[in-house]
């Protein structure tokens, strides 16, 4: 790769590497509904959200910021009373507590309503909000911030050409071997913005470490740790500080994280079992930059050819990125860095999404071991045999199996994930957490 090459991966980075509060599909809800009310000019009496089921899935039982609150209809519902379409995936970020009660209210008398819409899209979200005659509509699809279509009154104020976004998508520059020369050899000073993840994500991490947020699992580890339960190695601190920040981010704890692709817990394990490292092994700010642009580049490389959303975990390939950047750290190169990668989806690859909840954080955890373990097994030479199972020699045809895994072959899986979701008699998604 010529250096003439570098200002696309740094854009693509500035692009999927963004802060984000709060669960992303939800959010993306939020997004919709505060871009809805905004054009409306007014606030909305009722609310309308047609969404795909993947984004059903994903947004049914996570919390939403500032509101003690988890699902859809909360989440649109502060969209439209309290929601800055302009802070992108931190749309919410500067509610109040009286904007919280009046969506809350929204809620109370029955004036949201959440539906699955018929379309191929993943990823969409359709928002039409009402007051007297008025009434505007948002559509999101594809990404998570990708808005294509805002009406008023049945006129267009806004539509994005999609097919044209989708032949763009289609000229993908990147691989392995220029993600490693990027990240070994690009100015420092042009990637050093990488940092912000760390400081983000290790706040959240501090947070979950500090609070009862979610299941616990980095604040169970912590309480192992002093009981003498775990050894404190660098290992049990990877995995504590990931599943800590996750904990805090999945009950809707007011703090953003850096993300990646989209998703807020892609961007914690993809950065922060690589601030472990560092830290525990003095490494220096250099050292920790390239290895956080090595896992962030590759995360988005895995998490590009599986798709944004599908029923395959995609924090078991932002742990595999980041057991690249570890390689990196211990000193690694790209014969360690395809080991890594086929020892960790060799081990962890298949693992559902069954919808973002606290006990994301369990699985977040069981991803950065496997990750770890297969980082320390490269680094002596000990590597998956790419003949075995869905791998490859290839590493790159490795990475598109595990895409097509996600994408195609577990599209049943996915259906049949959501019914069994939908199909359970559980209590109102707006239950407090």
């Amino acid at each position: 790769m010529s250096k003439e090459n570098w200002p696309q991966y740094i854009a693509l980075l500035n692009k999927e590497v963004v802060p984000a509060l709060g669960c992303t599909e939800p959010i993306t809800v939020s997004l919709a509904a505060a871009r809805a009310a905004e054009t409306l000019g007014t606030l909305p009496e009722r609310v309308e959200v047609r969404v795909s089921g993947n984004l059903l899935k994903n947004g049914m039982g996570v919390g939403v910021p500032g509101t003690g609150t988890t699902g859809l209809e909360v989440a649109a519902a502060v969209g439209v009373t309290g929601g800055k379409s302009s802070l992108a995936l931190e749309v919410l970020r500067d509610l109040s507590e009286e904007q919280v009660k009046l969506g809350k209210q929204m809620l109370a008398n029955g004036k949201v309503e959440i539906s699955i819409a018929e379309t191929d899209e993943v990823l969409y979200a359709d928002v039409t909000v009402y007051a007297g005659e008025e009434n505007a509509r948002c559509v999101i699809a594809r990404e998570h911030t990708a808005i294509v279509l805002v009406e008023k009154n049945g006129e267009t104020v806004l539509s994005v050409d999609q097919a044209a976004s989708e032949e763009v998508e289609e000229e993908w520059p990147m691989s392995m071997r220029d993600i490693l020369e990027f990240a070994t050899s690009a100015p420092l000073e042009d990637i050093s913005f990488i940092l912000e993840a760390a400081r983000l994500n290790e706040a959240a991490a501090v947070e979950g470490l500090n609070s009862d947020w979610g299941l616990r699992v980095g604040r169970s580890m912590d309480k192992d740790l002093a009981m003498g339960l775990r050894s404190d190695d660098v290992v049990s601190y990877a995995i504590k500080l990931t599943a800590a920040a996750s904990d805090a981010r999945m009950e809707g704890a007011p703090v953003p994280v850096m993300s990646n692709s989209g998703s807020g817990n892609q961007g914690i394990t993809a950065t922060l079992p690589v601030v472990a490292f560092a830290h525990r092994r003095d490494a220096s700010e250099e050292d920790l930059v390239r290895a956080l642009i090595m896992s962030h580049l590759t995360a988005i490389h895995l998490k590009h050819h599986l798709g944004r959303l599908s029923a395959l975990c995609g924090a078991s390939l932002a742990a595999t990125a980041a057991g690249c950047g570890i390689v990196l750290l211990l000193g690694g190169g790209m014969e360690e860095m395809e080991s890594t990668i086929r020892n960790t989806l060799g081990d962890i690859a298949g693992m559902v999404c069954d919808g973002a909840k606290t006990s994301c954080a369990l699985k977040v955890a069981s991803c950065v071991e496997a990750a770890i373990s297969g980082a320390f097994l490269a680094m002596k030479g000990i590597s998956v045999p790419g003949k075995d199972g869905i791998l490859d020699e290839d590493i790159e045809a490795c990475i598109r199996n595990i895409g097509r895994l996600g994408s195609v072959g577990m599209a049943e899986t996915d259906k049949v994930i959501l019914d069994i979701m939908t199909s359970k008699s559980n209590s109102s998604s707006t239950e407090a957490v």
